[in-house]
């Protein structure tokens, strides 16, 4: 999970940023089980989600969403966090989604990325920004998981109602539904679609 790379304390305000909602969705649930352990640990605060699912990512314990593309939507962020989230969490793959988590980060705070851009895409970013504010970035790849420890956790808290993975699946499917499968996700109508052999 890509908050392996990060250290998060009691108190942080995490945001997933992502422009896919599968990732996204994963993103927040895997937040959402955190959160809950951490809540239960330390009285927690909030997590943040941005996303074209913002009903789903509410009824998953995301106190906010918000759509990156509007004007002002780094703006905003700031306003509700009081300066910007202490760890955004990149998810996408894509530059814009990266430079969104940049800008939402506040002065000493995180941003790790856990998507895979295209090899050729670049990121501008001024050095002045991470040595002036403090601030860290990190890559996260394959989340910075260890499976003998991250799979039983996952699979204990699967069990216990803690990380509702069934929420991932909206859809089974025939492989002559599959042109409807792929208009779906286009249309950001389905979330994980699962291939359904007879």
């Amino acid at each position: 999970m890509a908050l392996a790379a990060a250290a998060l304390s009691p108190g942080f305000a995490p945001l997933a940023v992502s422009l896919a909602a599968v990732r996204l969705l994963t993103g927040s649930l895997v937040l959402r089980a955190i959160a809950g352990f951490l809540a239960d640990a330390f009285g927690w605060g909030a997590v943040f989600a941005i996303a074209a699912v913002a009903n789903l990512l509410l009824e998953l314990d995301a106190t906010h969403t918000i759509d990156p593309s509007e004007d002002g939507a780094a703006a905003k962020v700031r306003e509700w966090t009081g300066g910007g989230v202490d760890l955004a969490v990149e998810l996408a793959g894509a530059v814009p989604a990266l430079q969104f988590a940049l800008d939402i980060t506040r002065r000493g705070g995180t941003t790790v990325t856990a998507g895979l851009p295209n090899p050729a895409a670049r990121l501008s970013l001024s050095p002045v920004l991470l040595t002036a504010e403090e601030r860290t970035l990190k890559g996260s790849y394959v989340g910075s998981c260890v499976p003998v420890r991250d799979i039983p956790r996952f699979a204990d808290m699967m069990m216990q109602g803690r990380l509702p993975i069934e929420k991932l699946m909206t859809h089974r499917i025939g492989l002559d539904d599959i042109n409807e499968g792929f208009e779906r996700l286009a249309a950001g109508e389905a979330i994980r679609q699962v291939i359904v052999f007879d």
